[in-house]
C-alpha cells in the first residue's frame, strides 16, 4: 500500500508500549501489514538488510510484527514462550538506528505464539537468527529498543567500523 517513514533513535514514541489487536479491527491490520511490507522492502533496497519490522516502528502502536525470510510471514499479537535458559551474544542491528550494531544477549531458543491475519492460531519455534530476531521484534512492541539491551558500554559500534570489531569477543 505505503512506504512508511520508519522512527530513528530518539524519537520518544519508540518507547510507547504497543497494545493487542482485537479480531474487530483485522481489515485495519491487513493495511498495516501491507504498509510494513513495502516499508521493509524499501528499507532493504537502501540498506541493504532488513527481516522483520514491527509495528511501532512506522507509528502503529498495535501487537503486530512482519517478517519476511524469503516468505512473508505477518504475525499479530505474539507471546514469546518456552525460552531456553541458554543465551547467546549477538550484535544486534535495527532500521530505526541503521548504521548503528549494537551488541545484546538473547535467548538461544524459544517459541512463538500468534494469530495470522485471518485470526488462526499459530505458532513458530525459534532458534539461532531466527529467535533473536523474533525477540528484538518483540521488544519494540514492548517499547524496548537494542539500546537498553547492551551488554555493557563498550557495546556499541557503527556499521562502518565493522571491519574492526572482534565478532568472537
Amino acid at each position: 500500500m505505503a512506504v512508511r517513514e520508519i522512527l530513528q533513535l530518539g524519537n520518544p514514541n519508540l518507547y510507547r508500549k504497543s497494545t493487542e489487536v482485537d479480531e474487530s479491527g483485522l481489515d485495519d491490520i491487513k493495511i498495516v501489514i501491507d504498509d510494513l511490507h513495502d516499508t521493509i522492502m524499501d528499507f532493504r533496497g537502501r540498506y541493504n538488510f532488513g527481516r522483520a519490522i514491527a509495528a511501532p516502528q512506522i507509528g502503529v502502536f498495535k501487537r503486530v510484527i512482519y517478517m519476511h525470510i524469503g516468505t512473508s510471514i505477518p504475525i499479530i499479537n505474539p507471546r514469546l514462550v518456552e525460552m531456553s535458559d541458554e543465551m547467546i551474544e549477538v550484535w544486534d542491528n535495527c532500521m530505526s538506528f541503521p548504521d548503528l550494531l549494537v551488541k545484546v544477549r538473547r535467548h538461544a531458543r524459544g517459541k512463538i505464539l500468534y494469530r495470522d491475519p485471518d485470526w488462526n492460531e499459530q505458532s513458530l519455534v525459534l532458534g539461532g537468527d531466527l529467535a533473536e530476531l523474533l525477540q528484538h521484534e518483540y521488544d519494540h512492541l514492548d517499547g524496548i529498543l537494542a539500546t537498553q539491551r547492551a551488554i555493557d558500554g563498550k557495546s556499541f559500534a557503527l556499521k562502518s567500523e565493522i571491519d574492526k570489531i572482534d565478532r568472537s569477543a
